[in-house]
């Protein structure tokens, strides 16, 4: 069982930056997931499962909906603070990081934002707690990068409507007892309902044999003539505007994350080059060692000042979505770079789950495609810089 000795590094002193009850979240967070997580989650990569029992441990240090007010039962933090607890979510494990993230911005967020003051009361508080689990359903096996071509749709029946069709590649869908779903309706607009787990039709078959976020339950969402109440949908907004907000609040605790995992790798190899002796003398001793692992920092640290800055934006109501989607775009890559940079210096240990590196490499393959693949956030910086829509 690894001991986790991580501490932390801040090269250019953003903690300066950072207000008391920041380093606080941090700190709490950071020792919770030491406690509870680290000493487990490499056999529960192996194992390709996810430890459910950490569920109520995530609500109690607030990585539940941390800025959902205090009246819906959530902490009510800035985005500052958001960003930290994914950061040291997924500094430890990409899957542990996803589980936080669909909960607060992919079912608290859109119920919060465009769901009725009934709908916010039945479930935020529950949410909040890890008392009650969700998950978001966008995507579907024909529909990746192009959502609103969904198929999912829904016919009005009396009080209730009728919906039909599926949903894949969902994050806690196995266990989630609700699940926000993206359907149309007769009009070919999508909205948004909350379908709840035991209603007839409605089933969640896990998916197998995934190489990345082994720790994490990945499903689908299988919709055959799922009777819901009109009650349970969102009011607030439709279109396809009202998902893809939702998936800025992900896309942010993404940037956030990704420096996380990249953080972890960069601290294990530089660790380790101290430690290996090779030719009479520490690795870290050699140029092309050094090397990588001032690149590793200098990296690390334009994206913790590139998202910091995105997190003031987002607490002042001024972030874009382009401004989200290029940070993380750059940071799941710089920490992809990162993670197989501290492999290689790592030699052949480094594929070994003595080490963190290859789980982290390997979940953020699936980091780099999900909620916007690398290509697709380039197009949308690419659009928003020039005006010229290259996705028509």
């Amino acid at each position: 069982m690894r001991t986790d000795l991580y501490q932390g590094h801040d090269y250019y002193q953003l903690d300066d930056l950072l207000t008391e009850e920041h380093k606080l979240i941090r700190e709490t967070a950071r020792e919770w997931v030491k406690r509870e997580v680290s000493p487990i989650i490499e056999d529960a990569a192996e194992k390709c499962e996810f430890p459910r029992h950490l569920l109520p441990g995530l609500g109690e240090i607030g990585a539940f909906g941390p800025y959902i007010p205090e009246e819906y039962g959530g902490p009510g933090l800035d985005q500052i603070s958001y960003g930290l607890l994914m950061q040291e979510l997924e500094r430890c494990d990409s899957g542990l990081r996803s589980t936080a993230s669909v909960q607060s911005s992919l079912v608290m967020y859109p119920i919060w934002r465009y769901g009725s003051e009934e709908q916010k009361m039945k479930y935020l508080p529950k949410l909040a707690t890890g008392e009650m689990m969700g998950c978001f359903g966008l995507t579907e096996p024909d529909h990746g990068s192009n959502p609103g071509g969904m198929t999912t749709q829904f016919k009005e029946d009396g009080d209730d409507v009728i919906l039909n069709g599926a949903k894949m590649w969902i994050s806690n869908a196995p266990f989630a007892d609700i699940a926000v779903v993206w359907a149309k309706n007769e009009a070919g607009r999508i909205q948004g309902l909350v379908v709840e787990r035991g209603m007839d039709g409605f089933t969640t078959p896990t998916m197998h044999g995934k190489w990345s976020l082994r720790a994490s339950d990945t499903g689908e969402l299988i919709f055959d003539n799922v009777r819901v109440p009109k009650a349970n949908i969102l009011p607030g907004r439709d279109g396809l505007g009202a998902p893809l907000s939702c998936l800025d609040s992900a896309r942010y605790g993404i940037a956030w994350g990704a420096i996380g995992a990249a953080l972890d790798c960069y601290d294990t190899a530089l660790r380790y080059s101290k430690e290996r002796i090779q030719f009479d003398r520490p690795i870290g001793q050699f140029q092309l060692q050094q090397k990588k692992l001032a690149e590793m920092i200098t990296e690390i640290t334009k994206a913790q000042l590139l998202t910091h800055r995105l997190g003031q934006l987002r607490d002042e109501g001024k972030a874009t979505s382009a401004q989200i989607s290029m940070a993380k775009r750059n940071n799941v890559d710089m920490a992809l770079t990162i993670a197989r940079d501290a492999r290689q210096m790592l030699g052949g240990m480094g594929i070994t789950g003595e080490y963190p590196i290859m789980r982290h490499m390997m979940n953020l393959e699936s980091v780099v495609t999900y909620e916007g693949t690398h290509d697709i956030h380039l197009l949308i910086t690419g659009l928003d810089v020039t005006g010229l829509n290259a996705f028509v």
